[in-house]
């Protein structure tokens, strides 16, 4: 047929191969030569076949001994290997990385192609198989500045190898860009959690006009039915007040609400953590820190603009930081012990013994980094700090200043003696004593030097006046 250029063999692989090319050829993403080069064929070969005119059976690629070799060979042993790491990890993740860090120039195309394949494989030699989960939700768009939304992940023991049992990530996400924050934390707690807004606003250059928050404790003081005024910690409206912006609660059970930070979770996940190992909560925020430019170099399904620019556009609008951080405090009441020391957070804290007194009811304000106690009525002078320490890192320790137990009993009167030298008073009678068994009775040592006089009983019977062992003389003995 055709001038003796084509064969009628069926080969089903190579015929379903090709046709695979055809979309990727309509749509200009692949040329007539990159195809020939992939699939090991003549370049009119495929440009007939793509042209339409099918002929009724594939084409036979010329017998040759060399295994035919794909581009893509040459990075399926390390696409291979992420997906032994991570069986999830998307094709756009993979393919920024061979790019990003190591060098290769292939199309994303044939990694997509690849994945088809190998995925699969790969699952069925761990034993598991990817499933997905979609829902339907109101989608909502704000303008520049509007809005941030924040949000947790829970990233398990990826540190536990070095003795963290537990690791979180902060996320917060500009709304109108989709530009992205995440930091990674050992603790969800308040002091933490508006520590990681101080670090957002800081990478972001300004603050949003609201943020978005699920009812979290830390946001929210108390759970309430639908339709009522949500209670907001004191704290977080301090915090918000001083920043100049408005917590904004979702109504319970909405978590699609906030669907730009949710989906931003996931993408963090598999963009910075998936398939990794880190030694370090600095190693994760350096890991993130990395990929941003990536991130924003891209191109949003959404709004359909690159999200560095767009970003631009959100943080002109934001409005500036205040020229001082608000620092946030856990506010606590304990009991002092009889060893002046507080305990707090599973650790002990000590305040001075001359301020307070045993079971007296103080403050403990809690940063991140600082822990202070307080008086819970001002003294003379107004003052109610009482100590302030580092805080402790870890449980069980005790943060004692020295200082605070001035004037507390040492205990460096307490002596013991094995029968050493006598005090001086007693020294002195044992001298004046005309007999030296006095000074051996008192002194323990000399006292086992003592010669003891014996004798007879007879003698102290002579000095009683009794004769035991004798009849009365009127009575007789009896035989």
């Amino acid at each position: 047929m055709g001038g003796g250029r084509w064969t009628v063999v069926l080969d089903p692989h190579r015929w379903l191969e090709l046709r695979r090319f055809r979309g990727l050829y309509e749509s200009g993403a692949m040329s007539l030569r990159e195809i020939a080069k992939e699939t090991g064929l003549n370049r009119r070969t495929v440009a007939k076949y793509l042209s339409g005119r099918t002929p009724s059976a594939p084409p036979e690629r010329a017998a040759s001994d060399r295994p035919r070799r794909r581009v893509v060979d040459e990075v399926a042993p390390l696409i291979d290997a992420m997906l032994r790491a991570e069986i999830l990890l998307k094709g756009a993740v993979i393919h920024e990385r061979l790019v990003a860090e190591y060098g290769f120039t292939i199309n994303y195309q044939r990694v997509k192609m690849y994945l088809q394949e190998a995925r699969p494989r790969i699952a069925e030699e761990l034993g598991i198989s990817p499933g997905e989960l979609a829902g339907l939700h109101r989608r909502f768009e704000v303008v520049p500045g509007a809005q941030a939304q924040v949000d947790w992940g829970d990233e398990g023991k990826i540190l536990a190898h070095v003795g963290i049992p537990k690791v979180y990530s902060f996320h917060m996400t500009l709304s109108y860009s989709r530009d992205p924050f995440c930091c990674f934390t050992t603790s969800q707690d308040l002091a933490t959690f508006f520590d990681c807004h101080r670090q957002a606003f800081a990478h972001f250059g300004g603050v949003p006009m609201s943020i978005v928050y699920d009812r979290t404790k830390t946001v929210v003081r108390r759970h309430v039915a639908p339709g009522e005024a949500v209670p907001l910690h004191p704290e977080a409206v301090a915090f918000a007040g001083h920043y100049d912006f408005d917590p904004d609660v979702l109504a319970a059970y909405r978590p699609t609400g906030k669907g730009r930070v949710e989906r931003q979770v996931l993408i963090v996940r598999d963009h910075v953590l998936a398939g990794r190992a880190f030694s370090s909560i600095e190693e994760m925020n350096a890991a993130f820190t990395a990929w941003v430019p990536l991130r924003r170099a891209k191109v949003h399904g959404t709004h359909g603009e690159v999200i560095g620019l767009r970003a631009v556009r959100d943080h002109t609008a934001l409005r500036p930081l205040p020229q001082s951080p608000y620092v946030v405090a856990q506010r606590h009441l304990r009991y002092v012990g009889k060893d002046c020391l507080v305990a707090f957070d599973a650790n002990l804290y000590s305040v001075p013994a001359f301020r307070v007194r045993p079971r007296q009811l103080v403050e403990v304000r809690a940063t991140k980094s600082q822990i202070t106690l307080h008086a819970t009525t001002p003294g003379a002078g107004g003052e109610t700090l009482l100590a302030a320490h580092s805080r402790a890192v870890g449980r069980g320790a005790r943060v004692v200043d020295e200082r605070h137990w001035d004037g507390l009993p040492t205990g460096a009167g307490r002596r013991v003696t094995a029968g050493g030298d006598l005090p001086a008073p007693l020294q002195q009678r044992a001298q004046d004593s005309s007999s030296g068994s006095l000074m051996a009775l008192l002194n323990r040592a000399a006292a086992t030097q003592v010669e003891v006089g014996r004798r007879p009983l007879s003698v102290y019977d002579e000095l009683t006046g009794t004769r035991p062992f004798t009849t009365h003389p009127n009575t007789k003995e009896t035989p």
